[in-house]
C-alpha cells in the first residue's frame, strides 16, 4: 500500500473509530506477509516478523516484550496468523506502516476497524440477515434440514466455511458416502460436508495426459468457491488481501453440502456429470446446484445435464444451473431445458475501483484487486499501447522487453486471461498492466488480483487511452488503487458476461430464469491455488473474490435450500415460480435494471424475469406447480418424438391426440411467437395458466395487465377468489397483433401482475414477431 492508502485509512480511523488507539501516534495495523519468502536464516515466521519490525524507523526496540496480566511474557503481536491469514497485527505509526507497506514481503498494510457484524455482501445485499428473529433465515433455520448437492469441482474441506460446529445430526434420510482418495479421507467429512464422491472416469478415457488429483479435494478452487457461496457458515475478519473485508457466509449456511466432483483440471465430462446427478439423486440431496454449462442450446435429448435434470426433478429435486459466461450476444444461454432453473448474473453495491490517471489529466477509473506494493501515486510514468510492443493481447512471451521495460502497459482483452496478461508485463519488463475491454464486453468490469500494480478498464475508456496514446508525443500516466467501496449505485447491474436469451431450443421458455448475484464475489479457496490460479503466483488465501454466472448459480441454490427448509412440501417449480414472480426489475428509484454493455435498460433476455427478492419469494401468495406429466405434455407439443421423449425422461408416452401446445406449460412467464405476415394479417392465441394458492388466509385477486407493444392482451377472468392454502385457479390470457411492426423479427416484452393487496405476483409477457 502507498501513502494515499495509508492517509486515507488513517483519517477514517481517527475521524470514526477512535478506540481503535489509545492515543494519536499510532494505531492498530494488520499485516499480510507472504511466508514464502522467509530467508532460511529465521527459524520461524515469528522471529522474521520480529526482525522485519526492528528495521522500522523509530520502532520501540524494548516495547517487543510486555507483561500480560498473568505474569507472562507477550510480544507486541496483537496476534500472529497461521492458517486463514499469514502474518500478524501490531501497533504502528502511520509512517511506519507506510515504510512497512514498500518491502517486497509484505502483501498489505491494513489499518485495523471496528466492524458490525455483516456479509461479504452478497446475502446483505439480497435482504437476508441472520440476527432476526423472522424472515426466511428465521423460518428455515439457515436451511439447516437441506441437502445441497454440488457438481463441480470439489471441496476443500478444512476451510472455516465448512466447519460443523453447532450443526445438529446429519438428516436421518441422508444415504450418501464420503469416498477417501489422494489428499482425502474419509474423516475429512462432517455434519456440514456430509458426503464427498468423485467421477474420473470419463474425463480419464476423454482426456489424455492430464494430472488430477484422484479425490473429492479441489484443485482448482471453482467448487470449493460455489460451495461457500451456497452454504457456507459464518467466517469472521474475511477478506481478499483486505478487500471486502467483512464476515464471510453464504446464502444457507445452516445446509449441508455434498459433494460431487465431475470437473477436472481442463474441464468436465457429460458422462461424468451424469453420474454425479445419477448418485446425488440417490444419495438423496434436496438441491442439486451446477455451476457448469457448455455454449448455447441442444435438444434436450442431447443435452446429459438436461437428461439428468429430469430425473431429479421426478423426484422432487430443485436443480440450479448456471446461465454460461457468452453475453452480451442474443441466444447464448445454456441449460434451457424448463424443469432446470437457469440463473443469469447481476453486480452488487460494492466495487474495488482503481483510477487510471492520464498526464494530460483524465481520470479514468476501473476495477483491481491488486494488493502488493503500489506504484508512487505522484509519478507519471511512459504508457505505451501492447500493440506496439508486439502483442495487442499481450500473450506470454510476445512483447519486446526494449519497448516495454520500465512502462505501464494496455493490453486487450482476450485470448488469455486478464492475470496472465499482466505477467507477460511483468516478464518483459513493464511496471504496471491496463486491460481494457473489447467489442463485445463494453461497459462491464471485473476486479483482478494483478501480480504487478494494474486494473480492467471499459471498452469505451480502452478508447480513449489508446486515442491519447496515439496523440501524445510523451504518453504517460499513473495508477492509484481505492480498495472497497460499498453502496455503489446503480446496482443491481446485469453483468456484461451473462449470456442472454432466447432459448434456442424452445423460443416458449423463457431463459435465465431470474438473475442473481455474479461479480466479485467473495468466497472460500483452496490454500493449494493461487488467487490468480497462476503458477508463477505464490500468494495463497482462504477467500478468493470470482465473478461468473458460477457465482450466480449457487445463490439460487441457496435461496432454494432457505425456500424449501420453509416449505418443505413446496416442488422444485413452486420454488421457481416463487422466485421468478417476486423478482424485480426495476430499482429502488423505479427506473428499469441497467445491462452492463451499455448501461441502458436491460430487456426480457438479460434478466428473465427479474432479479431476485429472497424475503418475498418466501411468500409469493401464488405460484405456478409443474408436473412430470404437464413437462411430457410440453415435450410432445414441442415436436419431440416418442423415442426422444423417453431418451430425456426413461419414459414411454404416446403424443396422439394431445392438444397441449408449447405455450401451455404452465412456466412463470408467457412467451409467445406472433406470427404475421400478408395472408396471416391477424394473429390471436390464447394462453392458460393455472395458479395454487400457498398463502394459508382466503383472499382475492385482481389483475393488471401490460401488453408487450404491438399487442393487445386481455386476461380471464380479471378477478380470482380463494378460499385457504392449496386451492388452484385458472385463468386465461388472449394475446392479439395490434398492429403490424416493420421490418425484420423482433421481441417485446410486457407483464402481468395477480395482487391482493399484500402479494404481487408478477409474469413477464414476451411477443417474439416473426
Amino acid at each position: 500500500m502507498g501513502r494515499f492508502w495509508i492517509q486515507i485509512f488513517t483519517t477514517a480511523i481517527f475521524l470514526y473509530f477512535p478506540l481503535i488507539s489509545h492515543c494519536q501516534s499510532t494505531q492498530t495495523f494488520i499485516v499480510r506477509v507472504q511466508n514464502d519468502l522467509k530467508p532460511s536464516i529465521f527459524p520461524s515466521v515469528e522471529a522474521w516478523y520480529v526482525a522485519t519490525l526492528r528495521t522500522l524507523t523509530s520502532y520501540p526496540l524494548d516495547s517487543l516484550e510486555s507483561k500480560n496480566s498473568n505474569g507472562g511474557k507477550q510480544t507486541d503481536f496483537l496476534h500472529v496468523y497461521r492458517t486463514v491469514f499469514h502474518g500478524f497485527s501490531t501497533r504502528l505509526s502511520a509512517e511506519q506502516a507506510e515504510e512497512l507497506s514498500r518491502r517486497p514481503e509484505i502483501l498489505g498494510v491494513i489499518p485495523d476497524r471496528v466492524r458490525h457484524i455483516q456479509t461479504t455482501r452478497s446475502p446483505l445485499f439480497l435482504g437476508l440477515t441472520g440476527n432476526s428473529p423472522t424472515g426466511l433465515i428465521a423460518e428455515s433455520d439457515s436451511g439447516s434440514d437441506v441437502i445441497i448437492g454440488l457438481l463441480d469441482t470439489g471441496i476443500s474441506p478444512e476451510r472455516h466455511s465448512f466447519l460443523d460446529v453447532g450443526l445438529g445430526p446429519v438428516p436421518a434420510r441422508w444415504k450418501g458416502e464420503c469416498i477417501g482418495g489422494e489428499k482425502f479421507v474419509k474423516t475429512s467429512c462432517n455434519k456440514k460436508v456430509i458426503g464427498a464422491r468423485y467421477f474420473p472416469a470419463g474425463y480419464d478415457e476423454g482426456v489424455a495426459n492430464s494430472s488430477n488429483v484422484l479425490s473429492p479435494r479441489d484443485s482448482n478452487g471453482h467448487g470449493t468457491h460455489t460451495a461457500s457461496t451456497a452454504a457456507g457458515r459464518e467466517v469472521a475478519n474475511a477478506s481478499l488481501f483486505g478487500f471486502a473485508a467483512g464476515v464471510a457466509v453464504g446464502i444457507a449456511p445452516k445446509a449441508r453440502i455434498a459433494v460431487y466432483k465431475v470437473c477436472w483440471e481442463l474441464g468436465c465430462l457429460d458422462s461424468d456429470i451424469l453420474a454425479g446427478f445419477d448418485k446425488a439423486v440417490e444419495d438423496g440431496v434436496d438441491v442439486i446446484s451446477l455451476s457448469v454449462g457448455g455454449q448455447g442450446s441442444t435438444p434436450y435429448n442431447f443435452d446429459p445435464i438436461a437428461i439428468g435434470s429430469f430425473g431429479a426433478m421426478e423426484r422432487g429435486i430443485f436443480v440450479s444451473a448456471s446461465a454460461g459466461n457468452s453475453g452480451p450476444d442474443d441466444m447464448t444461454v445454456a441449460n434451457v431445458a424448463p424443469w432446470i432453473t437457469t440463473v443469469g448474473a447481476s453486480t452488487i453495491d460494492r466495487k474495488f475501483p482503481a483510477d487510471l490517471i492520464l498526464a494530460d489529466g483524465t481520470v479514468i477509473t476501473g476495477s483491481s484487486l491488486y494488493a502488493g506494493i503500489p506504484l508512487d501515486g505522484k509519478t507519471y510514468l511512459p504508457l505505451i499501447y501492447a500493440m506496439n510492443a508486439g502483442s495487442t493481447l499481450c500473450m506470454p512471451g510476445s512483447l519486446d522487453e526494449k519497448l516495454v521495460r520500465g512502462k505501464i502497459v494496455v493490453c486487450d482483452r482476450g485470448d488469455v486471461a486478464r492475470v496472465a496478461k499482466g505477467l507477460a508485463v511483468r516478464e518483459a519488463g513493464g511496471v504496471g498492466v491496463v486491460v481494457a475491454n473489447v467489442a463485445p464486453e463494453g461497459e462491464g468490469l471485473i476486479a483482478d488480483p494483478h501480480l504487478i500494480p494494474g486494473l480492467m478498464i471499459t471498452e469505451s475508456a480502452g478508447n480513449k487511452v489508446r486515442d491519447y496514446i496515439s496523440r501524445s508525443k510523451d504518453p504517460r500516466a499513473k495508477i492509484v488503487p481505492h480498495g472497497t467501496r460499498l453502496g455503489v449505485k446503480p446496482a443491481p447491474v446485469v453483468a456484461v458476461f451473462s449470456s442472454r436469451g432466447p432459448n434456442g431450443a424452445s423460443s416458449y421458455v423463457l431463459k435465465p430464469d431470474v438473475i442473481a448475484p455474479g461479480v466479485d464475489i467473495l468466497a472460500a479457496w483452496p490454500d493449494t491455488v493461487s488467487p490468480s490460479e497462476l503458477p508463477e503466483d505464490a500468494r495463497r488465501s482462504e477467500f478468493n473474490i470470482l465473478s461468473g454466472t458460477s457465482m450466480s448459480c449457487p445463490h439460487v441454490s441457496g435461496l432454494a435450500a432457505l425456500l424449501k427448509g420453509a416449505h418443505r412440501d413446496w416442488s422444485p417449480a413452486m420454488i421457481r415460480s416463487a422466485l421468478m414472480t417476486t423478482a424485480y426489475t426495476v430499482d429502488g428509484n423505479g427506473k428499469p435494471l441497467l445491462d452492463e454493455k451499455d448501461y441502458r435498460a436491460s430487456n426480457v433476455w438479460g434478466i428473465g424475469a427479474g432479479h431476485v427478492d429472497p424475503e418475498k419469494a418466501a411468500d409469493p401468495g401464488l405460484v405456478y406447480d409443474l408436473t412430470v406429466n404437464d413437462y411430457l405434455d410440453f415435450l410432445c407439443s414441442s415436436n419431440y418424438s416418442v423415442a426422444d421423449i423417453n431418451q430425456i425422461t426413461n419414459k414411454s408416452v404416446s403424443c396422439k391426440g394431445k392438444k397441449f401446445t408449447p405455450w401451455e406449460l404452465n412456466y412463470p412467464a408467457i412467451s409467445v411467437a406472433v406470427a404475421v405476415s400478408s395472408r396471416l394479417p391477424k394473429f390471436e392465441v390464447a394462453v392458460t395458466r393455472t395458479v395454487t394458492q400457498v398463502s394459508d388466509a382466503a383472499s382475492s385477486y385482481v389483475v393488471t395487465v401490460t401488453p408487450p407493444r404491438g399487442v393487445n392482451a386481455t386476461v380471464d377472468p380479471p378477478k380470482m377468489l380463494f378460499k385457504g392454502k392449496g386451492e388452484k385457479k385458472s385463468y386465461v390470457v388472449r394475446i392479439s397483433t395490434a398492429n403490424k411492426p416493420p421490418g425484420k423479427s423482433i421481441t417485446e416484452a410486457g407483464k402481468l401482475t395477480w395482487t391482493d393487496g399484500k402479494h404481487k405476483v408478477t409474469s413477464p409477457i414476451v411477443a417474439v414477431w416473426q
